[in-house]
């Protein structure tokens, strides 16, 4: 027995739950007389949706079939070995599951070097090794190919990335050391880092040709079929894979340079993995594999025992898992059929409903307005929208056609609803207002229709209060831009009943919306808990603390944008009446500024300039500030924004706003963007001790987003 099938089996016996991925090993003779060829197949034997992982007992899976042609490599029985996946997947990396269970610093370490033992061997053969993707590869997937002599890619390969970052690790069976020796540091630093940081952006089969990660690109009907012809010539010696030099000069050190700016910008030092990566990277600069290696195995073990990976991996769980079943959702049974849609109001917010909503439904939608212009201009927007999509490629003329027939526009609330199952409403945010659109909604619309709000902080149940059948009003609240931001809440209101909230829940999984259920609170999740926190920013400041020291203040915490940017992107006018809003509701929580006041008043649209391509605050705004002689240092200001988040969160929980705090933190993911790193919020929060000190007690149990005890 190796002491890498020793390692393996220790390992095994940490992941109980393991899904195993076979490695089959069949022979075939190659085309043109190349000789006799042993394929390996991964395969964990379930159907695409299911996909191929290596935990341990896979590795030693495939350790296994590499004895087998190891053999039959040095008896000169094969002229080479190829590896590919089942139909639609490679393999996708490691097995996360197995991962969160880790207690010991030891036992990840075995993990990192069981991968690295078992996939150099693919490296070390007698004969050339190819890897085939055929489709969905990712993290080890990718890595396992690397190891090969040669690749090649499918046209028709959906998803191919390194996504460790992101998640709190690193490429580490080999993907930060061979990577920028196969293709160069800076597409590697795009690969690893960019690509990690930027939503976990994936690449297309054309993408992973054109960066020099495969050697050959074929179409997806008969990939593997072409695949095998192209190795014969590649064995024969027809065809010779040539690759660029790699500049290991001052491009590398260029690339590491890059790689800081983006890791910088996206997660200001907050999180250590990618620059653990990218000290991998520039280690790899000579071609010293071994260095390399070994430099990703304690990187991995130290970031799996790290609180950033457990949150990663929690917040992932989060959105794949909890966000695909809502808590709380009533049985989809319930739910009714929605076959035309209508949408009150045609401004941005309302074309951008009407527009997600005709894509993903392929229902008629029709918009209302209060005069024919605006009507126009709607529609004229979902047009222009789908023009758009037309010219990327991303829908044929046929589906554009279709697409645009089913937007259209009416001032005749009776013939625009008359017979529409789901009316939303994306009006002034005035409860007057709210109430007369319903009013006259109810007044045309089938019984059966359910009534929408997309309100971001007014009571659903009073706006339904008014109505015959307060029971079928549901708050349906999206998040802009509404294309991105993948959160809905739907809120249940005093009366809403449980038919309607069920078609709620059916309508937002077709637009593939992750939904949380949340109680009819004033601001509901989201908004209530970004309002806390940029209301104690604004306090700071409003007291005397500089602008920039109040928002570099929050800069460790990684987050996609600093609070006054966010402001801007919100709109202050939209920022005031929300704090409005719940200062009413909670006033000894909620302050309302009076510089915020004064900016509003001034119609200005944030508090920074661009004009230098970086936001400096505006000399009129500046003007506008009056501030008190109170100054705070950055930690202070940190500690007192963390403190407040955490009040409001607990209280939050004790109000029953959502049912766990899990769903708080799916909430700031999904509808704030708010890193994966954080786990949301409240890992952070236990993490920091900032939980306890606040409330007496973390909100998350010991392991759940965390190393277990």
């Amino acid at each position: 027995m190796t002491n890498t099938a020793e390692l393996l089996k220790g390992a095994a016996e940490l992941f109980p739950g393991e899904v195993v991925t076979q490695a089959h090993v069949r022979h075939l003779d190659l085309p043109q007389g190349a000789g006799r060829f042993a394929l390996i197949t991964l395969d964990n034997g379930l159907d695409h949706t299911k996909p191929t992982t290596f935990g341990p007992a896979s590795l030693a899976q495939l350790n296994t079939a590499i004895d087998q042609v190891e053999k039959e490599a040095a008896d000169g029985e094969i002229t080479g070995v190829g590896i590919t996946g089942k139909p639609f997947i490679f393999a996708v990396g490691a097995d996360l599951k197995g991962v969160e269970l880790l207690k010991r610093h030891e036992d990840a370490l075995a993990i990192a070097k069981g991968g690295h033992d078992v996939f150099k061997r693919l490296a070390n053969l007698a004969v050339p090794t190819f890897a085939y993707y055929n489709g969905a590869a990712m993290g080890g997937g990718v890595e396992v190919g690397l190891h090969c002599s040669y690749r090649t890619v499918s046209a028709a390969l959906p998803a191919f990335s390194l996504p460790e970052v992101f998640l709190g690790l690193v490429p580490g069976w080999g993907g930060c050391t061979l990577l920028p020796n196969l293709i160069g540091a800076d597409r590697a630093v795009s690969v690893i880092i960019e690509n990690s940081l930027n939503q976990n952006k994936q690449l297309k089969g054309e993408q992973v040709y054109e960066l020099g990660i495969a050697d050959a690109i074929f179409e997806g009907a008969d990939f593997l079929e072409q695949s095998l012809i192209w190795t014969a010539s590649v064995l024969k010696g027809e065809i010779e894979v040539v690759r660029p030099e790699i500049d290991r000069g001052d491009a590398w050190h260029e690339a590491i340079v890059r790689g800081r700016a983006i890791a910088d910008s996206k997660v200001h030092g907050a999180a250590p993995a990618a620059y653990r990566a990218l000290e991998i990277i520039d280690a790899a600069r000579n071609g010293d594999l071994a260095r390399g290696y070994e430099a990703e195995e304690k990187a991995l073990a130290d970031l799996i025992m790290g609180g950033e990976l457990r949150s990663g991996i929690y917040a992932f769980n989060l959105v794949q898992k909890r966000g695909k079943r809502p808590a709380g959702a009533p049985d989809k049974s319930l739910a009714r059929p929605v076959s035309k849609v209508g949408v009150v109001g045609a401004g941005l917010m309302a074309s951008q409903l009407a527009l997600l909503f005709a894509r993903r439904l392929e229902v008629p939608v029709v918009l209302t307005d209060i005069d024919q212009e605006r009507v126009d201009k709607g529609v004229g927007y979902v047009h222009g929208e789908i023009d758009k999509l037309l010219l990327k490629g991303r829908i044929n003329q046929d589906k554009a056609n279709r697409l645009k027939a089913a937007v259209t526009g009416s001032l005749d609330k009776a013939a625009a609803f008359g017979d529409a199952d789901f009316v939303i409403e994306a009006v002034f945010e005035e409860m007057g207002v709210k109430q007369q659109v319903f009013a006259e909604v109810e007044a045309v619309v089938p019984e059966h229709a359910i009534l929408a709000t997309n309100t971001s902080s007014l009571s659903v149940s009073e706006m339904a209060s008014q109505l015959k059948h307060p029971e079928r009003v549901v708050g349906f609240h999206f998040f802009n831009p509404v294309a991105i931001l993948p959160l809905l809440e739907i809120v249940r209101g005093e009366k809403t009943d449980d038919a309607a909230l069920a078609t709620a829940f059916g309508v937002a999984k077709k637009l593939k919306k992750t939904a949380v259920l949340v109680k009819d609170a004033p601001a509901f999740v989201v908004n209530r808990i970004l309002t806390r926190f940029m209301g104690e920013i604004q306090n700071v400041i409003d007291e005397g603390t500089p602008v920039e020291v109040a928002e570099r203040a929050v800069e460790p915490l990684g987050l996609p944008m600093s609070p006054l940017v966010l402001l801007e992107l919100v709109g202050p006018a939209i920022g005031l009446h929300v704090s409005e809003t719940l200062h009413g509701a909670f006033p000894d929580r909620f302050t309302v500024s009076e510089n915020l006041k004064r900016v509003v008043e001034a119609g200005k649209r944030g508090f920074y300039v661009h004009d230098s391509g970086k936001p400096e605050l505006d000399p009129e705004v500046a003007a506008l500030l009056q501030q008190g002689d109170t100054v705070l240092t950055e930690e202070q200001v940190r500690a007192r924004v963390l403190d407040a988040v955490a009040q409001e969160i607990g209280l939050m929980l004790e109000e029953g706003v959502v049912a766990e705090a899990q769903d708080i933190d799916l909430c700031l993911i999904t509808g704030a963007g708010w890193p994966f790193h954080l786990g949301g919020i409240t890992p952070y929060l236990d993490r920091e001790g900032i939980s306890e000190r606040v409330n007496g007690k973390t909100f998350l149990a010991p392991g759940v987003a965390s190393v277990p005890a």
